[in-house]
């Protein structure tokens, strides 16, 4: 129904409590509200400019880590190591294993994203988490807010070495099809929606296939989604149909992140 009402958000300090730090509840409630919630709320401040200081702090912190972790590591597999931990997959599962049911149910999300799933969208969670990061970073410094990042991230961080292909879904099919001479993979790319909530569809084509067409907040994360959709379905169907003669044929594997 149009007029529906989005369901209520829970007390932010519960979850305040779940990651043990002592918040101020304005800045708690503005990291926990999306933009779509200050849209029909009188343009209320929002959490995007807490993502951008958390996303830096996230950063560095997990470079510091993983630069003490693997001192055998050259520049090139610590940025690899990297991306595989901060990416918009792996915010989401750290979210969504935040307490019992995870961060979802703090949300404050405007009627239209809360009636298509914004509580569980990969996206929003890793937005959020990082818009968290934010305020705990200026409410109690960096040193609270890597303590905080270690809680929550050191199980992935411990993870990250066996991750392979996905560290870099885009490396790794041209990797896959240089090695089966299938030249570069292209890309297309479609975007939707006004400049402020634009979205981005892209689709990989590789020896004149195309595989996917998988959603990104960015170019660069659909590109990253169709690449996976690609590389997955790709080694799945084995060398032999690899190097088969090019179709026009569609090919569309799940999407392991929906």
């Amino acid at each position: 129904m149009a007029n529906a009402k989005p369901a209520k958000a829970a007390d932010p300090a519960e979850l305040a409590a779940e990651l043990g730090v002592d918040m101020d509840a304005e800045l708690f409630r503005r990291a926990l509200t999306h933009r779509s919630f200050a849209y029909e709320n009188g343009d209320v401040p929002h959490n995007e400019r807490l993502e951008f200081l958390g996303d830096s702090v996230l950063g560095v912190v997990i470079t510091e880590a993983l630069y003490r972790n693997h001192p055998e590591l050259p520049e090139g597999k610590l940025a690899k190591l990297r991306a595989s931990v901060v990416n918009m997959r792996a915010l989401a599962d750290v979210a969504r294993n935040i307490g019992r049911d995870g961060i979802g149910k703090y949300l404050l999300l405007g009627r239209g994203e809360d009636a298509t799933g914004g509580r569980d969208k990969s996206s929003i969670l890793a937005d959020t988490l990082e818009a968290i990061l934010g305020a705990v970073h200026l409410e109690h410094g960096i040193e609270v807010a890597a303590q905080l990042i270690h809680r929550l991230f050191d199980d992935v961080l411990e993870a990250a070495p066996g991750h392979g292909a996905a560290l870099d879904w885009k490396t790794s099919l041209q990797e896959l099809t240089a090695l089966h001479g299938l030249g570069v993979p292209d890309y297309e790319l479609t975007s939707d929606g006004p400049d402020h909530a634009k979205s981005f569809t892209a689709a990989a084509v590789v020896n004149g296939r195309t595989y996917g067409f998988r959603p990104g907040r960015n170019k660069k994360e659909a590109e990253q989604a169709a690449a996976e959709t690609a590389w997955l379905a790709l080694t799945a169907s084995g060398a032999d149909a690899i190097t088969e003669p090019a179709s026009d044929t569609v090919l569309d594997a799940a999407d392991p992140g929906a």
